[in-house]
């Protein structure tokens, strides 16, 4: 039976948007990440506006464009969508050298990310039994 049930979760539709080489840590995106997890797609914009972190215009554009895929690709109604998943990984890492005292070099990293961002579609809950 639970092998049933799988194959019914992946038969619904998967609205998905990647933004890969996001100039930030994965250590700093993921608390941001976390905020917006489960929340409706208007709510999650709204609090990333709001923010006073850089990264927060990256992450909104991800999540505007995964509401156009939805849109466009499956024509889900723009109101009921909700987060599904959000979660990053890491890319390259840009590596400079700063000068410092007595010929050395002090190296510093520049950690780029990746975010991933999955949509999904709230169904109303129909009452199986009415009580009358």
């Amino acid at each position: 039976m639970s092998k049933k049930n799988k194959i019914v979760k992946k038969n619904d539709k998967i609205v998905k948007s990647i933004n890969n080489n996001i100039r930030s840590s994965v250590r700093k995106l993921n608390p941001i990440l976390k905020g917006i997890v489960g929340k409706k797609v208007e709510v999650a914009i709204r609090d990333l506006q709001f923010s006073e972190k850089r990264i927060t215009k990256d992450i909104r554009k991800t999540i505007n464009s995964a509401v156009a895929n939805a849109e466009n690709n499956f024509q889900y109604d723009i109101d009921k969508l909700i987060v599904k998943e959000a979660y990053c990984g890491k890319k390259i890492t840009m590596k400079r050298f700063r000068p410092r005292a007595k010929g050395r070099a002090a190296p510093i990293l520049k950690p780029y990310s990746s975010v991933t961002i999955i949509l999904t579609e709230t169904k109303k809950m129909e009452s199986h039994g009415s009580k009358s």
